[in-house]
Order: C-alpha cells, then structure tokens, then sequence
C-alpha cells in the first residue's frame, strides 16, 4: 500500500505542475465563464475532467499491452517517456510570460447566451481530448513514474484522482479566477510556474536515466 501511495504522491507532484500551467484548458475555461457564466464554466471543467480519464484509460490499456508482449519494449517506450519529460522542462525553462488569451465578449457588452449542459460538457471534453500534448503527457509520466507491476485497478484509482483534481482547479478557475485582476495576477506568475514545472520535468528525467531497467 505504501508504494502505491508513494507512486500517487509522485503522479500528483508532477500533475499540479501540468494543470496550473496556462494552456487552452484554461483559456477555454476562462472563455465559458466570460461569455456563458460560471454554470457552463463548471460543466466544462467536467468535461476537460472526463477526458483526461480517456486518455488515461488508453495509455493503462495500451502500456499493459506492450509489457505482456515484451519488457523490452516497454523499456523502450519508458525512456521515450524519460526523453519527452527532459525536453518539455527544457521548453517550460525557456518560455517567457504566458498571455491568457479570451474573447472579452462578455466584457464589452455582448449579452450572455445560454448554453446547454451537453455543449457545455463537449466542448471542454473535445479541448482537452484532441490535444495531441496529452498523448505524450500522458504516456511519459505513467510509463516513468508507475511499476509496470502496479495493478491495473490501482493505476485507474490514479486516474480518478487526476482527473477529480482537475476539474477542481477548473472548478476553482470558473468561480474565482474570472476577473480581469485576476487573470492578469495569474498571467505575471506564469512564467515562474512554467519555470519551477521545467525544472522538476528535468529532474524527473534524469533520476529516471540513472535508474536501473526494469
């Protein structure tokens, strides 16, 4: 049991960096909450939540895939998993400030229209689910960070627990993080965020590289 919370705790670490970080999630987020209020905002966190459980689902079922086949393999997609990690830190090091970029419809006086909860959902679902980021994201950290022995029931407990967070900093974003202060406070952090998540990505990858294959 220790382990897998070990294993959690390591998933979590590297997931608030990916989640906080501004990206079109957010930008949609922020976009749904300007334009069609916080209850379509909400949904949609829903939505983008969902999704990161379907791209966990493919990465537990695909990785389980590889490693009855042959460990070999799967070592080799876990040092692909190392490599991506290495060079999105590096990316994350040198990107500057983030401008979170939304329509001010709501701002310059366009009225709000009502959205239903299905568009809502599908919008943040379709987002988060065609971005091809996820796939990578997704694939390095399960294949770096989570035994191959783990069982597969606990790997989807992971997920669970992944993607309830994000809907809850999404969630967050919809009630608290809508106003022109706000996202402007969260614009200047950006760059100190997309810093201190290059650095741990980094140092994941190397203390991955140092340990001996499975």
């Amino acid at each position: 049991m220790m382990s897998y919370l070990i294993e959690l705790a390591s998933l979590m670490a590297i997931f608030t960096f990916a989640i906080v970080s501004p990206g079109a999630d957010l930008a949609m987020v922020l976009r749904q909450s300007l334009v069609h209020g916080r209850r379509s905002a909400v949904i949609t966190s829903f939505g983008i939540g969902a999704s990161l459980m379907f791209h966990v689902t493919y990465t537990i079922l695909g990785l389980g895939l590889i490693i009855s086949q042959s460990i070999y393999l799967f070592n080799i997609v876990k040092w692909c998993g190392v490599a991506y990690l290495i060079y999105i830190g590096i990316k994350a090091l040198r990107a500057g400030q983030t401008e979170i970029a939304v329509e001010e419809a709501a701002e310059s006086g366009e009225a709000r229209r009502q959205q239903s909860a299905l568009k809502a959902f599908g919008l943040g679902f379709a987002a988060n689910a065609l971005n091809p980021k996820a796939v990578f994201f997704f694939l390095s950290i399960f294949s770096t960070v989570v035994s191959a022995h783990t069982p597969m029931t606990v790997k989807f407990g992971y997920g669970f627990v992944m993607a309830s967070a994000l809907i809850l900093w999404f969630v967050g974003v919809s009630l608290f993080m809508t106003t022109p202060r706000m996202r402007a406070a969260f614009t200047r952090a950006s760059k100190w965020i997309d810093r201190a998540s290059g650095m741990v990505f980094i140092a994941l990858g190397l203390k991955l590289a140092t340990e001996k294959a499975a």
